[in-house]
């Protein structure tokens, strides 16, 4: 028999199994020798009284025991002669799909234009310490993706686009800790996700499939309106009857190309603002209501949302005890993002803070049709770049001063390695976006006693939320509405806003065209 019950436990008895038992006996009044096991089904903080406490949602099994769950890898099976699908791009959406793809029997062929995770190391050293962007290895493009090395969260909402445990799974057969099958906000960290990466790789390439880095797509082959294949570095083809397009956010060279080519796409809304940084230990006091953490505590974390003059303001990719990174993917523009180590230790907590961006709020940059979006995103990464003095330091303001449109006296420290420097960044973004931050913030600083302080540092610009471009394709095939062969996948194509949800996305794609090829 299994019984599903609640426990409370404080942070002091977290991971003590025989506590936990005991709790679970005296719940079910049930006789210790009859529990045979008990499995944690979902853990979360609840902080909303004096004390925060944990609450476990358990399986109790009685006078039996838990089956279990044979591996999903175990059902992998040689794939290396059976035909090839061509997969662009080795973030999470490319990845997954491709492990899909080898669980149908299907060759997935990966090109990425970046450099493996290892190699990729010393193009992130060069931007955080030269200044030196390599517009094909950086912190969005490279194996794993923009999550390998900016954070690796793995909350989503996105509970109906697919199997959120299959992906929880197949990260923890690749290594991650079984945690995040049972955390409410699963979290790795991005000093463990590339050895998770590494091994995902490791998967494809043993049962037959082929991930090949330095492998930029330059062109698209379009034979009579149907997607037959790629070009890679202006000279190699690669022919599939299948194109799955998962290049991320920021690879507007691939826009470009898709517009060339007569392939329709379409400029989408977005979200474009700053990152925050408070001293962690504050947002614990406010969160926890606690001067110094308990053990077993995490970094406490925070999400805020307002409405300004009609337009969404809101917290996004929240990194309690982490680092502010900058995130350009080419020279000449400034972008900064945030990440955690898994242990969250920083002495820092940040958060992009944006505004939603309308197609009508973008009006001067209308005479771009599609690429309105990406235009208007462009220049404001120039404009933070251009004041500066051409390297990746970010222009910088106290939060107070932000709200007051004054230039700080001085700084407070900062993670972000590059270094920041005092700037009317009230001048750099567009008047509508710094007019509802400005607000928004003032409004978050209600909701969150302490939130609005001048020990709080603002720092531009946080522009690469989502994908200011969308692919079009059929809710039904995956494929895209008029290129038969074509599969817009992940971010870069409008479907998905993070690691688990670009997962998911990668999954549902293989199996469309799993579909197609049947």
């Amino acid at each position: 028999m299994i019984k599903q019950l609640e426990i409370k436990l404080r942070p002091a008895d977290l991971g003590k199994d025989e506590i936990l038992r005991q709790r679970v006996i005296q719940q079910l009044r049930c006789k210790p020798e009859d529990l045979s096991e008990v499995h944690i089904r979902r853990r979360s903080i609840d902080a909303r009284g004096r004390r925060p406490f944990f609450r476990l949602r358990v399986d109790a099994y009685l006078q039996e025991n838990a089956a279990a769950e044979p591996a999903i890898l175990d059902q992998y099976q040689m794939v290396d002669e059976a035909p090839a699908v061509i997969i662009v791009g080795a973030g999470p959406a490319g990845m997954f799909a491709a492990l899909e793809l080898i669980e149908l029997g299907l060759k997935p062929i990966i090109l990425e234009r970046g450099k493996d995770v290892r190699a990729r190391r010393r193009d992130l050293r060069a931007i955080q310490q030269f200044g030196e962007v390599n517009p094909h290895s950086n912190y969005c493009f490279g194996e794993g993706g923009a999550g390998t090395y900016s954070d690796g969260k793995l909350y989503t909402r996105s509970h109906k686009r697919g199997n959120i445990e299959k992906s929880l799974r197949l990260l923890v057969e690749h290594g991650a800790k079984t945690d995040i099958l049972i955390d409410a906000h699963p979290h790795i960290g991005s000093n463990k996700l590339p050895k998770i990466v590494a091994n995902i790789r490791e998967t494809i390439l043993h049962y037959g499939g082929e991930v090949l880095f330095d492998h930029h797509v330059t062109d698209f082959i379009v034979e009579n309106g149907e997607m037959r294949g790629v070009i890679v570095n202006d000279k190699q083809e690669y022919r599939a009857q299948a194109v799955i397009l998962a290049t991320g956010h920021s690879a507007r060279d691939i826009f470009h190309l898709l517009h060339r080519h007569e392939i329709h796409i379409e400029a989408k809304p977005f979200a474009l603002g700053v990152r925050i940084e408070h001293p962690q230990p504050l947002i614990d006091k406010i969160q926890y209501g606690q001067k110094h953490r308990e053990d077993n505590l995490p970094a406490s974390s925070y999400r805020l949302a307002c409405q300004v003059k009609e337009r969404g303001v809101f917290s996004f990719c929240m990194c309690p005890g982490g680092l502010v990174v900058p995130a350009a993917t080419a020279p000449g523009e400034l972008v900064v993002n945030g990440m955690s180590l898994s242990r969250r230790d920083s002495p820092y907590a940040n958060s992009g803070t944006v505004v939603a961006v309308e197609i009508e709020d973008m009006a001067p940059f209308a005479k771009h049709g599609v690429f309105t979006g990406l235009a208007f995103q462009q220049s404001v990464e120039q404009a933070f770049f251009n004041h500066g003095d051409g390297g990746q330091q970010a222009p910088a303001a106290r939060l107070t001063d932000f709200v007051r449109g004054k230039v700080s006296q001085n700084l407070p420290d900062t993670s972000y390695i590059p270094g920041i420097y005092a700037a009317p960044i009230h001048e750099l973004l567009p008047s509508g976006i710094y007019d509802r931050l400005r607000q928004g913030v003032q409004e978050f600083g209600r909701k969150m006693k302490g939130y609005y302080t001048g020990d709080a540092t603002v720092i531009g610009t946080e522009s690469r939320t989502s994908s200011p471009i969308r692919i079009p394709r059929s809710r039904e095939t995956y494929m895209h509405e008029q290129t038969k062969g074509l599969f817009p996948c992940g971010e870069g194509a409008g479907y998905a806003g993070g690691i688990l949800s670009a997962a998911m996305d990668g999954q549902n794609v293989a199996r469309a065209v799993h579909r197609y090829y049947t």
